[in-house]
């Protein structure tokens, strides 16, 4: 993790492997009663994924220190699985009849399809305090458990990814403003990704001046993310998604491409891009990953 010669798709293949073998161990296993539960939870979690907030966590961490002894990647690996249960059941609860409705998720059924209604709710519901648990145990200082735990909650919290769906709920079939609709995704996408930064960030000790530069970094990144998807979701067919294409427009969703056309939402993504590079700046080449993942993540097609 620490090789910063390594190609970045050799280094990403690393994060991932990384996080899902972490991930493999927390999770309970099948044979642990409610065994059903634990099958449905490992589903919704272990299926393929970018894992890319969890790239972010360890890129952030590295950016703070370049060289990370065994204390300090525990706790960056502790912080990846705690977003990527985080991300995991919000993708479960999205799919749902009552949310998205969608029966295709990373290329497989959804996790409703394959183990009914109330049983993906619940294993949804499971994995979110398992992803407290994982932070509740990062060999770090009590002090920065705390912050972490903190910078989570809030990320996924009203203020944050939840408060994001319940706009996103409400106003389907109705126009937004350009900031209405930012202020949406910002809290619905950004914040869970800025969240991951940041905990990586803590993780590895970061003084306050580099914390800024990440949360800045973290902004940017974050909002383009979701710009890329709505892009996405009207260039890409649902095969190269791994998720049901053109689902947005179907459904009368406001995204940056209804409301700003295909062509300037591709513009306001490369801005967000070099916004976000400029933030980075002041951290020097430790943040080579951070700069490599926001490539990836603009130039995505999936």
């Amino acid at each position: 993790m620490n090789d910063f010669a390594l190609p970045f798709d050799q280094w990403l293949a690393q994060a991932v492997a990384s996080v899902e073998s972490t991930l493999d161990v927390y999770l309970p296993t099948e044979d642990e009663e409610p065994a059903l539960l634990h099958e449905a939870m490992r589903y919704a979690v272990l299926g393929p994924g970018k894992r890319v907030r969890a790239a972010l966590v360890y890129a952030s961490g590295l950016a703070c220190q370049s060289s990370l002894d065994t204390e300090h990647f525990k706790a960056l690996s502790l912080a990846t699985s705690a977003v990527e249960l985080i991300h995991a059941y919000s993708l479960v609860h999205d799919d749902l009849p009552c949310m998205d409705n969608d029966e295709l998720r990373r290329g497989r059924p959804t996790c409703h399809i394959k183990y009914g209604e109330a049983m993906a709710l619940l294993a949804a519901d499971a994995l979110q305090p398992l992803a407290f648990k994982q932070l509740s145990q990062m060999p770090i200082a009590p002090a920065l458990v705390i912050q972490a735990i903190d910078i989570l909650s809030s990320a996924a919290g009203s203020h944050g990814m939840v408060g994001g769906q319940v706009i996103d709920v409400c106003h389907v079939g109705q126009q937004l403003s350009l900031t209405q609709l930012q202020q949406m995704h910002r809290m619905k996408t950004g914040a869970m990704i800025e969240g991951s930064v940041l905990l990586g960030a803590i993780s590895s000790g970061a003084n306050s001046e580099v914390r800024q530069a990440l949360e800045d970094y973290a902004a940017a990144i974050g909002l383009a993310f979701q710009v890329v998807d709505d892009i996405l979701d009207v260039t890409v067919d649902s095969q190269s998604l791994g998720k049901t294409a053109g689902k947005d427009e179907q459904s009368h969703k406001p995204t940056y491409v209804s409301l700003m056309g295909l062509e300037n939402s591709k513009t306001f993504v490369n801005q967000l891009y070099q916004t976000a590079l400029a933030a980075l700046l002041p951290l020097g080449p430790q943040a080579q990953r951070l700069r490599e993942l926001a490539d990836f993540i603009i130039r995505r097609h999936y």
